[in-house]
């Protein structure tokens, strides 16, 4: 298991542990240096990058052909000959000088040797004929590798930069332990049958076209999904006292330059040219409600001021790096600033938990809570930072969750809280945020006259809940495996008639819950059978079906029965329809009509 890497057990080849999540990284990038050599004997080529991530690992390499499904065997055989070798991994401390030597053949190496590597010595790792650039630290050696699987491939470029050269990207995963590799891939099967994409598009939800490739077309009854959550959110809004606003969608490049993120963003925005100026697409919306803040004086008695906005935002992913509703390049999101007062932020964060406890508690979601702290490249003073964070440690103390902190990995303007959730199969997803920013206003010189009659400068809190709409709408659909829970159902009823003379009452019955705004449709079908409409209706994953005919007509009522095939039984129509609203206002997970 991962934990014979854990601290204070079996030591790692360079003397230093691992804590059981550093124990998987420490594998899984021990792997990565198996598959690189493996690489290197398959193809020869240029190896970059080759890291640990979440999942397992992946190695960059440059060459002229490109890998295809094909090679994965051939590359699993290298990797597990490797592994018999139990070969071991031995650190070396190497002059700069000696590796510039060493890594002439490989420009991208020298690269990174140039750029990266500030003192006049570093470590590198030998397994077997391999040497790669390394900090360690690793397994002892490869035999500890018990279970391993080339997974996919794909195209990238060279840091990131759609600018520099393309490279060939093999990602891979490995295990300690052969039952953990069945393990996974049983996992993986499940993940399969949940793949939003693959439900998106057997339910006609929503679908990508390579003519705008990262921004997701929504068919009808996904973009109920879309408006229900877009709805439910703007509801919370009402209640939390925010205001929504709408802003533009385009800014002149100089709002990006004032904001800072012309110089940190910039080649991940869309930019174009208007009338000879440099205008961009915003991939996010703080500086225009910067912009909104300052365009009059502001008094003390405005603040909190609470502005949400679900503007269209963009940002310019690599290709390569799309993946259905998870990562697009068109997107939109419960995206909110709170422009406060220092002394309120204690409140306000408090309150944006509260909010993201109420969200996550419907969905169903459990959530970690980790303080990202003052990083080591930050702006602004020591005084003002340990203040804020402070009264966020405070606020969450308050807030009664279990958190941890995350050392250094505050935003450059802030500290922030990163919000974990975990779906139905313990995956993890980044959604929500909620961020201090002491810089933006200082950007924007955004003022507010305080009761004392002088100018004082607010603070902003950034915050999302669901976060991206496109990317929770893909969460949700394999989180719920595309059953979804009636309050948020683009299939909630499917009223069946027994017969061609009933299909009037029938749709009677449709015209009353459309009425109260109920998703509904009928199946007037003539050629089908009664059994084959109900059935097409639970694989469609209608939560109810009414089955109507003489009987019920007569009586004014219908026959209830659920997807599942479990039989509700008789009700009049009126009776229903108010346990239905009933059902769908109180936003639960269980279809229940009692």
């Amino acid at each position: 298991m991962f934990h014979q890497y854990k601290r204070g057990s079996q030591p790692l080849s360079s003397g230093i542990n691992a804590e059981y999540g550093e124990g998987k990284e420490v594998f899984w990038h021990s792997t990565a240096h198996v598959l690189g050599e493996a690489m290197e004997r398959k193809y020869g080529g240029c190896l970059c990058y080759g890291p640990p991530i979440e999942g397992g690992f992946y190695y960059d390499i440059s060459m002229e052909q490109s890998v295809c499904e094909g090679d994965y065997s051939g590359l699993e055989t290298i990797m597990k000959n490797i592994v018999k070798e139990k070969q071991p991994f031995q650190r070396l401390v190497m002059t700069k000088e000696d590796l510039l030597e060493m890594f002439k053949y490989n420009e991208f190496k020298v690269r990174i040797i140039n750029n990266k590597i500030t003192t006049p010595t570093t470590t590198v790792y030998r397994c077997g004929p391999l040497i790669d650039l390394c900090r360690g630290p690793h397994v002892r050696n490869t035999g500890k590798i018990k279970a391993l699987k080339v997974t996919k491939n794909s195209a990238t470029y060279w840091e990131g930069n759609s600018e520099a050269e393309s490279l060939q990207r093999v990602y891979g995963i490995s295990f300690p332990d052969n039952k953990l590799m069945k393990e996974w891939k049983v996992f993986q099967e499940e993940a399969a049958k949940r793949d939003h994409r693959k439900i998106g598009l057997q339910q006609e939800l929503f679908f990508f076209n390579e003519l705008s490739a990262g921004s997701c077309f929504w068919l009808p009854k996904g973009t109920i999904i879309f408006n229900t959550l877009q709805k439910w959110i703007q509801d919370e809004y009402h209640k939390r006292g925010f205001t929504e606003v709408i802003t533009p969608n385009m800014y002149n490049t100089k709002l990006w330059e004032r904001s800072g993120h012309w110089q940190h963003y910039a080649e991940n925005m869309f930019s174009f040219d208007v009338e000879k100026e440099k205008y961009a697409l915003k991939p996010m919306n703080c500086p225009g409600h910067c912009i909104l803040f300052g365009h009059r004086p502001r008094s003390w008695r405005e603040l909190p001021l609470r502005l949400a906005d679900f503007g269209v935002l963009h940002r310019n992913e690599l290709s390569g790096a799309l993946s259905g509703l998870t990562r697009v390049r068109r997107f939109q999101q419960d995206d909110a600033h709170i422009f406060c007062a220092p002394d309120q932020i204690v409140d306000e964060i408090r309150g944006c938990l509260d909010f993201l406890r109420a969200v996550y508690g419907i969905l169903g979601f459990t959530y970690g809570l980790k303080l990202s702290t003052r990083p080591e490249k930050y702006l602004g003073e020591i005084e003002v930072w340990d203040d804020a964070e402070a009264r966020l440690k405070k606020a969450l103390d308050e807030f009664g969750e279990p958190w941890e902190v995350n050392p250094g990995d505050g935003a450059f303007y802030g500290p922030k809280i990163d919000i974990t959730v975990k779906d139905a199969l313990r995956r993890s997803h980044q959604c929500a945020t909620i961020q201090l920013d002491f810089q933006l206003p200082i950007r924007f010189n955004l003022l507010y006259n305080a009761p004392d009659g002088t100018e004082k400068r607010p603070v902003i809190v950034h915050r999302a809940v669901v976060g991206s709409l496109e990317r929770m709408t893909g969460v949700l659909t394999e989180h719920f495996a595309g059953k979804w829970p009636f309050w948020l159902s683009p299939r909630q009823v499917m009223i069946v008639p027994v017969m061609p003379m009933f299909n009037d009452y029938a749709c009677q019955i449709r015209d009353k819950l459309h009425n109260q705004h109920i998703v509904v449709d009928t199946d007037l079908d003539d050629g089908a059978t009664l059994n084959k409409k109900v059935r097409n209706a639970q694989l469609a994953q209608y939560n109810f079906i009414f089955v109507v005919g003489e009987k019920e007509q007569a009586s004014g009522t219908v026959n209830v029965r659920t997807r599942d095939n479990v039989v509700h039984g008789e009700f009049t129509v009126e009776n229903v329809t108010e346990k239905l609203v009933k059902l769908r206002d109180s936003k639960s997970n269980v279809d229940n009509l009692e």
